[in-house]
């Protein structure tokens, strides 16, 4: 768990704490670390959540897989990166998605219950915790509200647009590469691959951007 710990200094969930302090909470919260391989599956949509997890290494994709096999993809998940809280609340029903390892990966389980409730030692740091969770789930919901947005233009092209901008603004750069493949973009953007491969083509003709692989240039 020593090895994780320059991870988790920079997460949201234990943002302002040191080292030390960390260790602490890490015991305090019964921390157990787990491995999985690519294309292995940490939650099942229908299973229930009694964790709050936090990737250490790898990368996770968060979606929704229809009863033909059709994903979509609701979120990926980076390193220091927190998933599950959403489901850790007692009465908050069962996992609505699958919770997918994209790599190999390893994943940080953190007793929900004991963040929500202050510790036999009365850490002097837990009230910051809490705070910490409250502002990373108010960034998640922004989040899922950009990609409402994505996923609310009509066309294929409209999406990509809307996508492409969002993330050139967030790495503030005109050349920036994204988190997906072109399947997964689909998936996430909710279109037909084949289609959307069509429209970048069409796209970087009309000299709106040009891309290699992941790797995309948006040109005023």
């Amino acid at each position: 768990m020593d090895s994780f710990i320059p991870v988790l200094k920079h997460t949201q969930l234990f943002r302002g704490l040191g080292e030390g302090e960390i260790l602490a909470l890490l015991k305090c919260l019964d921390a157990k670390l787990r491995s999985y391989g690519k294309g292995e599956y940490i939650f099942h949509k229908g299973q229930f959540v009694r964790d709050i997890m936090v990737l250490a290494e790898g990368k996770l994709h968060i979606q929704k897989d229809d009863y033909w096999g059709n994903s979509n993809i609701i979120q990926t998940i980076a390193p220091g990166e927190m998933f599950g809280e959403a489901y850790a609340a007692p009465n908050s029903g069962a996992m609505l998605n699958n919770v997918i390892a994209v790599e190999e990966s390893t994943v940080i389980f953190l007793d929900a219950k004991g963040i929500f409730t202050t510790c036999s030692s009365a850490c002097a740091f837990h009230s910051l915790v809490v705070q910490n969770l409250f502002f990373a789930l108010s960034e998640k919901n922004r989040r899922l509200v950009q990609k409402l947005g994505h996923m609310s233009q009509r066309s294929t092209r409209e999406k990509l647009m809307s996508y492409l901008s969002e993330e050139s603004s967030r790495q503030n750069a005109s050349t920036f590469v994204i988190p997906f493949n072109r399947q997964q973009l689909a998936d996430f953007l909710s279109v037909d691959r084949s289609a959307m491969s069509n429209e970048l083509r069409k796209m970087r003709e009309d000299g709106l951007i040009t891309y290699e692989k992941s790797r995309f240039t948006l040109i005023l």
